[in-house]
């Protein structure tokens, strides 16, 4: 395949300012990177962060997007297990040391020197990217690019959220946006009864909850017509742990499930005593992703999903902000 010079991205040149439009060098592969042409990248929450600056130091100037989905064009001289053509997957996690206490016991998310794709490395708002061999994932053939981007991070941290929430059989979802929808479906699909919980007077979230299988779905601020075993927290608000914690029974735990969340407010000790547990989600690991994928083979979840060209980046991280979109947004690559 003959490969261009240039590539059209979207730029984040300073946190709190808007994504620019540029022309910018084809990126090449070190030894061990393949190189991607970017068929859809999702839009996250993670993103916002990253823009709007609450994650500080970012590697400026940066492409954002870590829920990209592509085809393989070109290889370093040391990858190996890589066909041209072959369509991958590239999460957040885009590098560890390998060698730390955490990356030897399983927990490689934790690594101090771990390195994360629309972040300290470019990611996938670009007609291409590069990414460590190691750091992809294959996808399942039975989902088309658009619907499975958002699985490489919603999904996943969901995944993640989902499994520390231990044997739920209630169990609540705080913020039902992209992360949620798709988990409220793996949940169902496992005999769980799932409570939504979404911004006051958010009606049409509430009916998109229950389509979806919620048992009940309501105003963040009520209490669920049952006690939870657990409940999850997506939304970035830090006045929804006491909520959650109050919601949930005795012995239950309660996950946040957001790299960031606004502070927590104090709250009375006798909602968390009867060991019940407050525990957060950091990252992921490439074991919950070979693990997620091996469930979404034998699940049939569906995706909702709005698309935006690369050019309109800026507008679907506003109305991500702004809360007026229902699933996940994703930015479509053209001439693919």
């Amino acid at each position: 395949m003959k490969l261009p010079e240039t590539m059209q991205a979207m730029l984040l040149r300073a946190q709190g300012q808007p994504l620019e439009p540029a022309d910018c060098p084809l990126p090449s592969c070190a030894a061990e990177e393949i190189l991607i042409k970017v068929h859809a990248c999702a839009v996250c929450r993670t993103d916002l962060h990253v823009c709007d600056g609450d994650l500080k130091d970012p590697d400026l100037p940066l492409i954002p997007g870590h829920e990209i989905v592509g085809e393989v064009v070109a290889s370093g001289k040391d990858v190996s297990g890589y066909t041209e053509g072959q369509r991958v997957g590239v999460p957040w996690l885009g590098y560890t040391c390998g060698q730390c206490d955490f990356c030897r016991q399983g927990q490689e998310n934790l690594c101090d020197k771990a390195r994360f794709t629309g972040y300290q490395i470019d990611g996938g708002y670009a007609e291409y990217t590069v990414a460590h061999q190691q750091y992809v994932f294959s996808l399942p053939d039975s989902m088309d690019d658009i619907h499975v981007a958002p699985l490489l991070c919603a999904g996943l941290i969901g995944y993640r959220a989902f499994a520390m929430a231990g044997r739920a059989h209630r169990i609540g979802m705080y913020g039902f946006g992209a992360a949620a929808h798709i988990i409220t479906q793996v949940a169902c699909s496992q005999g769980c009864e799932v409570y939504a919980f979404t911004r006051a007077g958010d009606s049409e979230g509430q009916a998109f909850a229950r389509k979806l299988g919620a048992v009940w779905a309501g105003s963040s601020e009520e209490p669920p017509p049952a006690l939870l075993d657990a409940a999850i927290i997506f939304a970035p608000v830090g006045e929804l742990l006491p909520l959650a914690l109050r919601a949930t029974r005795k012995g239950g735990s309660v996950v946040c499930a957001g790299i960031h969340m606004s502070d927590i407010p104090s709250f009375p000790y006798n909602i968390l005593w009867g060991e019940r547990s407050v525990k957060s989600v950091a990252n992921l690991t490439r074991a919950d992703g070979e693990a997620f994928f091996k469930i979404i083979e034998s699940i049939p979840v569906h995706t909702e999903v709005t698309t935006f060209p690369l050019t309109e980046a800026n507008t679907a991280l506003n109305q991500l902000r702004s809360g007026k979109l229902q699933g996940a947004a994703v930015l479509v690559i053209q001439d693919n």
